[in-house]
């Protein structure tokens, strides 16, 4: 599915003398920002400065929009429309392989804030399928808290079946359980304060199971190790599915296993220990589990950091309307497209400066979706 025809159905919300389709606009956009533009104002001067290159893909009788006209439409476009429009767009492109992790995490939009109009900081949760690399869906929520009641709505929007979604202990809720399974998914859940009761018995029964030599049946452990930079990592994984015993396991819908990650790091002559506790709706081995827990822990660095170092989100001062949650959508979709780009062995940001550079290497970030 090429870009202009995902988001064709866009609603025109402007006069009927406006100058620049919507989807002209967001194509423009999306080629500016893969060549390095994190604003408005550098998309517009991208864009004139790659007008004969935009010229070959879609008519610009008026020329390449000033910042103005980015600035205006994308601050007034409705959010969920293009959410919607981008979520249609990564269905049609991203294969899904059964059992993938797809992790679900939230992240603050720092700077987005707004002191003098009394706007905080948006915080958006992603949906990042850790196979293949990609966002499949965000969804903006009023404040971190909000991601509770904001991961249904956002699973209700894909695709998920086959996959195993994974979230922090925030997202630990028997609603979002069974939203889950309603899905045809898997999930597994980190376990902390918020379910003390069940994080206290899922400890008092997994603690003595890591001591022991000989592990029961329904019981196996899996354990890796990392060296890199003078660091030592140890990662260590107990998984049992006797929980016949738990009083809350029918609050749970499938409810199948419950596993503990030690995670033992060396750093110097500093050592540190921590334990982590999970609920999944998985029967299967150690392995299978650490590996899963571990692709949810790759988030961070596989988006987030990327993000924040090859796109500058958390530097980003776009406030105005929806422009900084629209903004956030394109990041994703030049995201999803560098990504999965496997030609050049470059980051992200290099690989951003290098389409600014080379219009045909621009063109093979954009291939099959020009």
């Amino acid at each position: 599915m090429t870009l202009l025809d995902a988001f064709s159905n866009l609603e025109e919300f402007r006069a009927d003398n406006h100058r620049y389709p919507l989807p002209h606009l967001v194509f423009m956009a999306v080629c500016m920002i893969l060549c390095g533009a994190d604003d408005w104002k550098m998309v517009s001067k991208l864009g004139k400065r790659k007008s004969k290159w935009l010229s070959r893909f879609i008519p610009l009788p008026h020329g390449v929009p000033s910042h103005h006209t980015f600035t205006r439409v994308f601050a007034t476009l409705d959010p969920e429309q293009f959410r919607g429009c981008f979520i249609k767009w990564v269905s049609a492109i991203a294969d899904r392989t059964h059992g993938e992790i797809v992790a679900v995490d939230g992240k603050t939009i720092r700077r987005s804030h707004d002191k003098k109009n009394d706007k905080a900081a948006i915080h958006m949760v992603n949906v990042w399928a850790s196979e293949t690399g990609m966002v499949l869906g965000q969804l903006k929520t009023a404040e971190k808290s909000n991601e509770i009641t904001a991961i249904p709505t956002l699973l209700d929007m894909l695709e998920i079946s086959g996959c195993i979604i994974s979230t922090d202990a925030m997202g630990c809720q028997k609603s979002i359980a069974q939203k889950i399974r309603e899905k045809k998914a898997d999930y597994l859940l980190a376990v902390k304060g918020n379910h003390e009761t069940l994080h206290d018995d899922i400890k008092l029964f997994l603690d003595p199971l890591t001591r022991q030599d000989s592990l029961p049946e329904s019981a196996s452990h899996h354990e890796t190790l990392d060296k890199n930079h003078g660091r030592i990592e140890i990662r260590r994984c107990w998984v049992s599915t006797d929980i016949d015993w738990l009083e809350q396991r029918n609050n749970w819908k499938d409810l199948n296993m419950i596993g503990v990650v030690e995670g033992e790091r060396h750093v110097g002559d500093d050592v540190s220990i921590e334990r982590r506790y999970f609920i999944s709706s998985l029967a299967t081995d150690a392995e299978t589990f650490l590996s899963a827990v571990r692709a949810h822990w790759s988030v961070e660095n596989n988006l987030h950091w990327v993000l924040d170092i090859g796109f500058r989100e958390d530097e980003c001062r776009i406030r105005k309307g929806s422009g900084a949650e629209n903004m956030a959508v394109f990041r994703q979709i030049a995201l999803n497209l560098l990504t999965q780009e496997k030609t050049e062995n470059l980051g992200v940001k290099n690989k951003r400066l290098t389409a600014a550079a080379d219009d045909e290497y621009l063109e093979l970030l954009l291939q099959g979706v020009i």
